[in-house]
């Protein structure tokens, strides 16, 4: 008889993105003439920039003529496009990328979970506390933790936490962990890493032979010139470091999908010999049998982001989703609740009022105010009793969704 891998059964009942749609749908069966603003899962709401579009559409038309046709392409990537994304995204800041280090994918999400496919089973991870769940819940469903504790919380997981009291910082661990997710501006907490705060931990990767998972999916809505934007640029980094990076959020394509994933060629780890491998070379394996690449045409609508109207057109987009994060943070802010993030990301942290719990505090939201947000639980033990909002909808549904929660929750 077929069996099946027992540690989906460690996971929760749901996944908590679709554990909250069922909620919604359930009231909104209910309540049929009840008008919901959504402000929970980080999807995009604007339409893909024009220049983007333009190149769509013109790759269709490559695709009608024999001369012009692409069948499958590379797996690694189409070269002009990781060729601009070497020089516009890492070299122009400093960071020694080249573009045969970049892997083109259709997600930094799916990227985050598959790259486990070429580590170990032994190896000590760490994740912070609140965390994107997909980090734990791809280690469970791989078999790199025990059960599950009274807390929510993974044995054999090391957990960092991220409160207001620590600046939403993880501290460095005291123990060695191998395998460490750093995600930055956070989700889902919006705060940001300094220089000195990612030199510290490429300090300790290097020291303890640990490998940094960096998820840089909102780098785009970092604004102060001074926080880094990719950990290579720091010194070592590519020693130790894995980079995830997105056009999800800057350019619109969560429905479109293309992302992207630097394995620099001088980064190696410990074979069960104690050998050193190269992990671009399992990564590139691993992507070669797994994977036949992201489409021709979502590729060059990719390629369309660096030139000149594809820049201006992604930083108007990134804007108006911060100036939503600023009205969020006011209007929050006025109503007497502790909010954080939202200044360098789409994202706004916000401590639950009353004691009411994460879980409580989004009934109480939608039954009262019609407004879907995230619970902070969700994202790991140390986010009971926070709530995370996202920017990502259009002025006037943040507008209304900011008056109707203020009339209702102003201490």
């Amino acid at each position: 008889m077929a069996t099946i891998n027992d540690n989906y059964l460690k996971l929760k009942a749901g996944y908590l993105f679709p554990e909250i749609a069922r909620r919604v749908n359930t009231f909104a069966q209910a309540n049929p003439d009840a008008d919901i603003i959504k402000l929970g899962i980080g999807d995009v709401t604007e339409p893909l920039p024009e220049a983007c579009r333009t190149a769509m559409i013109q790759a269709v038309e490559d695709m009608g003529n024999r001369e012009s046709f692409r069948g499958y392409g590379p797996e690694q990537g189409y070269p002009w496009l990781r060729e601009k994304i070497a020089a516009q995204d890492f070299q122009a800041r400093g960071c020694q990328v080249d573009a045969a280090e970049i892997f083109i994918s259709d997600g930094s999400k799916c990227d985050t979970g598959n790259i486990l496919d070429i580590f170990g089973k032994t190896n000590k991870i760490a994740v912070t506390d609140p965390v994107y769940p997909v980090y734990v819940d791809t280690n469970v469903m791989a078999g790199h933790t025990r059960e599950v504790n009274e807390k929510g919380e993974f044995e054999g997981l090391v957990y960092l936490p991220i409160t207001a009291e620590n600046n939403f910082t993880a501290e460095i661990p005291s123990q060695k962990v191998d395998l460490i997710y750093l995600c930055f501006p956070n989700n889902p907490t919006g705060a940001t890493a300094t220089q000195e705060n990612l030199k510290a931990w490429v300090d300790y990767a290097k020291a303890n032979g640990s490998i940094i998972f960096f998820d840089a999916a909102y780098e785009a809505f970092i604004t102060d010139e001074s926080l880094p934007h990719s950990i290579y640029e720091i010194e070592g980094a590519r020693d130790c470091a894995i980079e995830f990076r997105s056009f999800s959020k800057n350019a619109g394509f969560t429905g479109t999908r293309c992302a992207l994933t630097v394995v620099p060629k001088t980064l190696t780890a410990k074979a069960s010999d104690g050998s050193d491998v190269e992990l671009w070379k399992l990564w590139n394996r691993r992507q070669s049998t797994k994977f036949n690449g992201v489409s021709y045409i979502v590729q060059r609508g990719a390629e369309a982001v660096y030139s000149d109207e594809g820049q201006a057109q992604v930083k108007a987009l990134v804007h108006f989703y911060l100036e939503n994060a600023t009205i969020i943070r006011q209007k929050l802010t006025e109503a007497g609740l502790s909010v954080y993030g939202g200044v360098h990301a789409p994202y706004i942290w916000v401590k639950t009022p009353d004691g009411l719990s994460s879980w409580d505090f989004f009934d109480k939201l939608l039954q009262t105010c019609y407004v879907v947000g995230t619970p902070g639980s969700g994202f790991g033990a140390a986010g009971e009793g926070y709530f995370r909002i996202s920017a990502f909808n259009s002025r006037e549904n943040v507008e209304e969704a900011m008056k109707r929660i203020t009339q209702k929750f102003k201490v």
